[in-house]
């Protein structure tokens, strides 16, 4: 069963509310969090109803406040179970591989790109880029994130093509680290 519990106050006190499946609001059942308890799973844990405003990738764990889960607030209203496929179920061709990420260095894939298949703490040391301005997730789950060694705001991609940043959540293209999600 996978379970993902959050709690009004630090150290898991106060009311609380337990999730088994997506949730796009709970806000109403908390005012607020700054606690949260993940039982089992992988989730994405939004700060506004309906799965928007900033995201929080969150494994199986304790986060006994806000600032464990790199928080910039108390509040956090919806969320989701990511749902892993194991790659030995799909047909993958050996150049596509489980964890495939082209990024590029203009909107709408033109410019620059680069392909990675490993965690990237440091996209300026790597890379020697400061932007990510377009990418394609061939294979896999990846979060980017704002700052290096995987800090700041977070953004979760799952396969498909993202023409610029505000396709994955972003509003501006800092990406300054980004790693593989893995269950």
């Amino acid at each position: 069963m996978v379970k993902i519990i959050f709690y009004e106050d630090k150290n898991y006190q106060g009311r609380r509310y337990e999730c088994d499946s997506d949730c796009t609001d709970f806000h109403s059942y908390l005012s607020r969090c700054n606690s949260i308890r993940v039982e089992s799973g992988t989730w994405v844990v939004y700060e506004r109803p309906n799965y928007m405003g900033y995201q929080y990738v969150l494994t199986r764990g304790e986060y006994p406040d806000y600032q464990r889960w790199m928080g910039l607030n108390d509040r956090v209203s919806s969320c989701k179970m990511i749902h892993f496929v194991s790659p030995r179920t799909l047909w993958i061709t050996p150049s596509e591989g489980p964890y495939k990420i082209e990024l590029y260095g203009k909107g709408d894939f033109a410019g620059q790109a680069l392909e990675a298949t490993e965690d990237c703490p440091s996209v300026l040391e790597k890379f020697h880029w400061r932007e990510v301005h377009s990418c394609k997730v061939l294979g896999g789950w990846w979060v980017f994130y704002e700052h290096p060694d995987y800090k700041g705001r977070q953004y979760l991609l799952e396969k498909g093509e993202y023409p610029k940043p505000v396709d994955w959540g972003a509003v501006c293209p800092t990406v300054q680290s980004f790693k593989r999600l893995t269950e």
